[in-house]
């Protein structure tokens, strides 16, 4: 490390521990972005850590403010530069996808520090807000984070506040409390969190549900994504709270119900989901990345993930063999990659599956030097973004209030 990374490590170290995270995270981004910088390790300190564990805890929403402003469905059309980043669709056989460079400069929206208390707890979550937001209706992406992340962690490795800037889109970082889980993981795999209306998926609803009544939110495209623990977590979500979600994102993640306890969580991260893990019984449009030499969640989960959507749709429950079509494609000076889409009858796309070869457990397309990215992959927060702009809720359901 040269001496001008070293004062900005140091600056990013007093500003953390004065609370300031946005500007700690934007002023390591930046330094990041050199060839020979470090990467923040698993068993770093966290900011509440080198706080000595005394961050204030940050202030509630306000009330809502925009309870006149009727739900309305947003245009197609609110991720117009994936072109842009892909050079041409993606969809066309043996592309050459280019990911887009990282920002040099985090994006000029808010994002804020709030919380959410229920019966289950109180969980911190940040929220990006765009310049471009008016009070009318917008999408909301409900971004859940991995081990050892936090919210603005996430949201710096993978982008997604200055994907969410350019297309005019919320964007909500749920965050695990370390009085939960000490490595700061979802607890995706206990029974008392893989149910509606209790423990951690009630909280991560009613943080949704919150930023929903306090923001002009098309109730009709509302997601949700995460990564590893958090892309586990995202399934349950799927699965308990269908009503609420209109499409779900999974990255190097499980399938829902995939375990119950520690040790068979552990199983299934390096076996795959057991046989009795059982599909939703109402299925949400799905997008699934995973790398191919990811050590930590076998991609047999990823091809779980896709079972259960297939059997959730079937009349009979089993997966059967639905229409596919795939593509091949090479970022370039990158990694190869698949993607294949799985259609019902009549053409309706189910669900998607990118497997990225030679990919690890990170983030396809995450920028350089991020906690768990690999920028070389093809840009999972773009295709996430594309995959929900064409997956609103339809028919819209009845919407969970609490």
């Amino acid at each position: 490390m040269d001496a001008r990374q070293m004062a900005a490590m140091a600056e990013a170290t007093r500003l953390t521990r004065q609370g300031r995270l946005v500007e700690a995270t934007a002023l390591i981004q930046q330094t990041l972005a050199s060839p020979g910088a470090i990467r923040r390790m698993s068993d770093a300190p966290c900011a509440e850590e080198e706080a000595g564990g005394m961050l204030p805890r940050p202030p509630v929403l306000p009330p809502p403010t925009d309870e006149g402003i009727p739900l309305r469905r947003v245009p197609s059309g609110w991720l117009c530069r994936l072109r842009a980043f892909a050079g041409q669709s993606a969809s066309g056989p043996g592309l050459a996808y280019r990911s887009a460079p990282p920002a040099a400069m985090p994006p000029a929206g808010r994002f804020d520090a709030f919380s959410y208390t229920n019966a289950a707890g109180t969980r911190a979550y940040r929220l990006y807000v765009p310049t471009g937001y008016t009070g009318g209706p917008l999408p909301l992406v409900v971004m859940l984070h991995g081990g050892t992340q936090e919210a603005a962690t996430f949201a710096a490795a993978t982008g997604m506040n200055d994907l969410a800037e350019r297309e005019t889109f919320l964007v909500a970082y749920p965050e695990q409390d370390r009085s939960a889980n000490a490595g700061l993981y979802w607890n995706w795999f206990a029974p008392g969190h893989q149910r509606r209306d209790a423990g951690e998926p009630s909280l991560i609803a009613g943080i949704t549900t919150q930023v929903m009544d306090s923001y002009g939110v098309d109730a009709d495209r509302v997601y949700v994504a995460g990564f590893s623990a958090g892309g586990a977590m995202a399934a349950v979500m799927a699965a308990v709270y269908p009503d609420l979600y209109a499409a779900v994102g999974v990255h190097s993640g499980l399938p829902y119900a995939a375990a119950g306890d520690v040790a068979s969580a552990f199983a299934a991260m390096k076996q795959g989901p057991p046989r009795s893990a059982r599909p939703p019984a109402r299925p949400l449009p799905l997008i699934v990345f995973h790398g191919d030499r990811d050590a930590t969640v076998t991609p047999a989960n990823a091809a779980g993930l896709i079972d259960h959507v297939l059997a959730a749709a079937s009349p009979d429950r089993h997966p059967g063999t639905p229409p596919a079509a795939v593509t091949r494609g090479q970022v370039t000076g990158g990694h190869a990659y698949t993607r294949t889409c799985y259609q019902d009858p009549v053409g309706a796309v189910l669900a998607e599956r990118w497997t990225i070869h030679q990919g690890g457990h990170a983030w396809s397309g995450g920028i350089p030097h991020g906690s768990y990215t690999d920028p070389r992959g093809p840009d999972a927060s773009a295709e996430f973004i594309r995959f929900f702009d064409q997956h609103p809720a339809d028919p819209p359901p009845e919407r969970l209030r609490q």
